[in-house]
């Protein structure tokens, strides 16, 4: 619990560092040269937008960094073992202190510019927090504890981080400034601008990770059988979709004097997925700072035949053993065949709930067949058949009562689950069938999918570098994949125009069927 903890914070202050220090350079290179059109829409509303974003993201980032170490220092176990005095001179702890009082400056600064009719010799010390910023994490990442070339591997960290705020932390000002705009000429300079500073910030992305990349993962059976080098892989997958959203809007941007009004929305839509995906790489990065890199792991990795047998198809298992064969009395004993029997068994049954919710919605999306609109009542199936199968050992089919397995968190956290499921199923059918009717609430579906997706893809038990462990979930990375891919193709398909809605719609649905027959295939043995 305390490392997924770690990571999600992680998370956190990398989306608030991006934030942050996309907003200083956004403010700097895209909002600091344009001239409005006329007094009437000065830019200086826009300005302190940026500043106030940037030092909510700054203080975000405190918040997350400070919770970080609070984890670390829990992980130590007692304070006898450790003092204050031992863990004051490591690089992480240094770091972390340096990154929080610059977090803390910039907080100051963009507070105190905020107020004032123009930045001045403020400059400097929002531009110096920034690189503070910058300078810091690299010395957080995995460069600063290499032998060879740890300058060089800094460095490029440094890059890496960088060229992601300028790109993905400056597309939250885009949507913040550029799209609440009624002045066109200004919309049309920013948007400019920006895809510009987009341009040069993918290529110093890419150069700078592909650099890493090949320093930490030492060929193909590192990168197919390490977390790290499959997490490597996934984030190469998500950034290539966000690629593709990029460069459609660089030439929605290019071609937006002579481009009809509808491809304004379009535009817009289509960035506001840009940002969510680039949380996510985000996210997948800071996963990827919580694993030892791939290059190090050596006796754990797991062959290619092995990573390959995890994916070769079977016949789904659709009987289950019996509880007696199970070792319920005993929650600290080793796993058995008949645990995993039972868990694969769990999943192709959930598989098939998955594929008939994928197969109904495709069918729905069709227009063909309005009655598949309830297929949301799948879940409340789903649900029931994980209230009896996630804790063989409780109640309704284990010895353990159902008060005294409440006591349980393990059991408490499944059914709190179940609950979370119910009520989502019922919620998304009110929504399907228009009993609610606001276009809000239709969001909730999206946005769970792609949350859910990326903590699958955060949320690994590989980190100890287990073989076992590792092949128990690399077919985690896929589905974490569909998840995301599901949540914001279906964001698109209710912001969109029709109809402009239909391929998103086809491409949700066919994913939520595909995501079904993953878990079918899914084996532990």
């Amino acid at each position: 619990m305390a490392a997924f903890a770690d990571v999600v914070l992680r998370g956190l202050a990398l989306s608030g560092q991006a934030i942050a220090i996309g907003g200083v350079l956004f403010a700097l290179l895209i909002l600091r040269p344009v001239r409005p059109a006329s007094a009437a829409q000065p830019s200086a509303p826009l300005s302190r937008r940026v500043w106030l974003l940037v030092a909510l993201a700054a203080a975000g980032l405190v918040l997350a960094q400070s919770l970080s170490l609070g984890v670390l220092v829990a992980a130590l176990g007692a304070p006898s073992t450790w003092t204050v005095r031992d863990l004051a001179p490591t690089a992480f702890v240094e770091a972390s202190l340096v990154k929080i009082l610059a977090s803390l400056a910039l907080v100051g600064a963009a507070l105190t510019v905020r107020r004032r009719p123009r930045v001045g010799m403020w400059w400097a010390i929002l531009l110096g927090s920034a690189g503070a910023l910058v300078v810091s994490a690299a010395f957080m990442s995995h460069g600063v504890a290499r032998l060879d070339h740890r300058a060089a591997l800094m460095t490029l960290d440094a890059l890496h981080q960088l060229a992601a705020a300028a790109w993905i932390g400056g597309l939250v000002h885009l949507m913040v400034v550029a799209f609440t705009t009624h002045e066109e000429r200004l919309l049309g300079v920013l948007l400019q601008r920006f895809s510009t500073l987009a341009c040069a910030a993918v290529a110093v992305l890419i150069t700078a990770g592909v650099g890493l990349s090949l320093a930490y993962v030492d060929g193909v059976q590192a990168l197919l059988g390490t977390a790290y080098g499959v997490m490597v892989l996934t984030k190469a997958v998500i950034l290539g979709g966000l690629l593709l959203l990029g460069a459609a809007n660089f030439l929605a941007i290019r071609r937006r004097p002579h481009a009809p009004a509808s491809s304004q929305q379009r535009l817009r839509r289509f960035v506001e997925v840009e940002l969510g995906l680039g949380i996510t790489v985000l996210f997948a990065a800071a996963s990827l700072t919580s694993l030892p890199p791939a290059i190090d792991v050596v006796t754990d990795r797991a062959t290619l035949a092995e990573v390959a047998t995890r994916f070769t198809p079977q016949w789904p298992r659709l009987t289950s053993p019996s509880i007696a064969e199970l070792p319920v009395n005993d929650p600290n004993a080793p796993r058995t065949d008949a645990d995993r029997a039972w868990s694969e068994y769990n999943h192709h049954v959930s598989g098939l709930f998955v594929l008939a919710m994928g197969a109904l919605a495709t069918l729905h999306v069709t227009r063909r067949a309005p009655w598949a609109r309830h297929w949301p009542l799948v879940l409340l199936g789903l649900a029931g058949f994980m209230l009896v199968r996630n804790d063989p050992g409780a109640w309704p089919l284990g010895p353990q009562g159902f008060w005294a397995s409440m006591a349980e968190p393990t059991v408490l956290q499944h059914r709190v689950f179940v609950l979370l499921v119910v009520v989502f199923g019922i919620f998304e059918w009110r929504v399907r069938t228009d009993r609610i009717t606001s276009p809000r609430s239709a969001l909730v579906f999206p946005l769970l999918c792609a949350v859910g997706g990326g903590l699958l893809l955060t949320h690994s038990h590989a980190s100890l570098n287990l073989k076992s462990e590792f092949l128990l979930e690399v077919t985690h990375a896929p589905l974490g994949v569909l998840g995301i891919s599901i949540g914001w193709a279906r964001w698109l398909e209710l912001r969109l125009a029709a109809p402009d809605d239909r391929m998103p719609g086809r491409i949700w649905a066919s994913a939520l069927a595909v995501f079904g027959a993953l878990l079918l295939l899914y084996r532990e043995s």
